[in-house]
């Protein structure tokens, strides 16, 4: 096979349409648009935005300034604070299975967020989803240790 050989596929290439060439070329006069009407006219189109009596697209978002969008892949954590584990003796483990029997977070479903506020004085093994700083360094400083869950 040489370059003068090649060649496309039997029906990959068409001739453009040359419209308005007279009534014989099948595309004359009114060149395919009908008769009357705002398409048929040059320029058509209208402005960018307008849909035809319904409130435009940019005018049904929420404004940049007020609520805005939710996020779609949002995670949505139930909060513990260390003050709230006061209630466990040492050496106890706290994963989300043992906050949901002491109903202690709302929704089981969604992972679980330990924070920083209060204080915490026994030794406690945590198995959690997500812990700030502040609160692993409170239980590390109390003898505990802390483990992260995926």
């Amino acid at each position: 096979m040489k370059l003068h050989d090649l060649m496309p596929n039997e029906g990959a290439k068409k001739n453009r349409k040359r419209v308005g060439h007279g009534i014989s070329a099948g595309q004359g006069k009114t060149s395919g648009r009908g008769t009357k009407g705002q398409s048929s006219r040059a320029g058509t189109g209208g402005k960018l935005y307008r849909q035809g009596g319904n409130l435009p697209f940019f005018r049904r978002l929420p404004f940049i300034r007020g609520e805005g969008f939710t996020p779609v892949n949002r995670v949505e954590y139930n909060e513990i604070n260390l003050d709230q584990l006061a209630r466990f003796e040492a050496g106890a483990e706290i994963t989300p299975e043992v906050l949901i029997k002491e109903r202690m977070i709302s929704k089981p479903a969604n992972p679980v967020a330990l924070l920083g506020r209060g204080e915490v004085n026994v030794a406690l093994k945590v198995r959690l989803h997500r812990v700030t700083k502040s609160a692993k360094m409170k239980i590390e400083a109390a003898g505990g240790s802390v483990e992260l869950i995926g």
